[in-house]
């Protein structure tokens, strides 16, 4: 029977980073399986989690809780069918985690899948925003959450630990709370049984899936094409990607200006430079990157940002980062 932990959190809560460091302590001797979805179409977690010695799955361009559509099914099925030791679900940061738990509950599952707690990163700066304090999928996915991970305690202020504890004690939570840093957590702590389940209110917004496809890849070049643009707009949100062939090679100075200068809330890129592979990471102020050796299959960025922000401008200057 396979182990399964639902992975949720806002956007930038650090689902992904959290996600590499467990597959970088999984015991050798275990098969382990992840799905992931994203809510825009480039697909760049599946990218990030690649050749991390689990078998990634992708389902991009929507929300994973839609589930009374084939690929949330087909995806979980696929991976089921192989029968890992452990599956780590990691829904959008615009997702709603209503109807997912509840069909990773039905009877249909229970002889495939043993559903374990599910964990709810929260980085306690995201109370500061009205927006994010204000968004149903925030509020419900740590309505939802067995165990909260407060993430990213290197960068908060002492005003963040006071909202916390405000945030705390109106909620008069009693669940276990584990403040942490680069989603460092025990391994232990995925074996932490589910909580009793609590009613969750239904969802305002749903936004449409793709079907999933083979790989990691969302989306795909055909021909002689050397780069694609995909738009994807829901959830009082908006996202912009680009995927590049393997050949294009990015300048990893100029790449990283422009990430550094672009407007948005969340900017994700797994990019091919010349050391290799150079993996992005920025939510808000703060940038995250790791360099690999191992060069990517192609390049892949998304901006997801709560403004409509000038893409054919960002598309000009990131075209610009290209090495001749």
């Amino acid at each position: 029977m396979t182990r399964v932990n639902l992975i949720t959190g806002f956007l930038g809560s650090g689902k992904t980073t959290l996600l590499c460091h467990l597959l970088a302590t999984k015991p050798a001797d275990e098969q382990w399986a992840v799905l992931v979805n994203e809510f825009g179409e480039i697909g760049v977690d599946g990218a990030l989690l690649a050749n991390r010695g689990a078998t990634v799955k992708e389902i991009p361009g929507g929300c994973m809780c839609c589930v009374n559509g084939l690929p949330m099914q087909v995806g979980l099925n696929m991976l089921l069918k192989n029968k890992p030791d452990r599956l780590l679900i990691e829904p959008t940061g615009l997702g709603h985690p209503r109807q997912l738990l509840q069909m990773l509950s039905s009877p249909a599952y229970h002889d495939w899948l043993q559903l374990n707690a599910t964990l709810t990163l929260l980085d306690a700066r995201q109370l500061a925003d009205p927006r994010v304090v204000a968004n149903e999928n925030f509020r419900d996915q740590l309505a939802a959450a067995d165990v909260i991970i407060g993430n990213k305690q290197d960068r908060w202020q002492p005003e963040d630990y006071q909202r916390l504890a405000r945030w705390q004690q109106d909620a008069r939570d009693q669940r276990p709370f584990i403040a942490t840093e680069f989603g460092q957590i025990p391994l232990a702590l995925l074996d932490t049984p589910r909580g009793q389940p609590r009613e969750l209110p239904v969802p305002q917004h749903h936004h449409p899936v793709s079907v999933p496809v083979s790989g990691v890849a969302a989306l795909r070049l055909e021909g002689q094409v050397r780069w694609r643009r995909a738009l994807n707009q829901g959830h009082d949100y908006s996202a912009c990607g680009w995927l590049f062939d393997p050949e294009t090679q990015f300048d990893r100075a100029a790449l990283l200006e422009w990430v550094r200068l672009a407007p948005g809330d969340r900017i994700k890129g797994v990019m091919r430079v010349e050391e290799g592979s150079l993996n992005i990471n920025r939510q808000g102020a703060d940038l995250q990157i790791e360099t690999r050796s191992l060069p990517p299959a192609n390049s892949r960025i998304e901006i997801i940002d709560s403004q409509q922000a000038d893409w054919n401008r960002l598309q000009s200057a990131l075209l610009k980062c290209r090495l001749r």
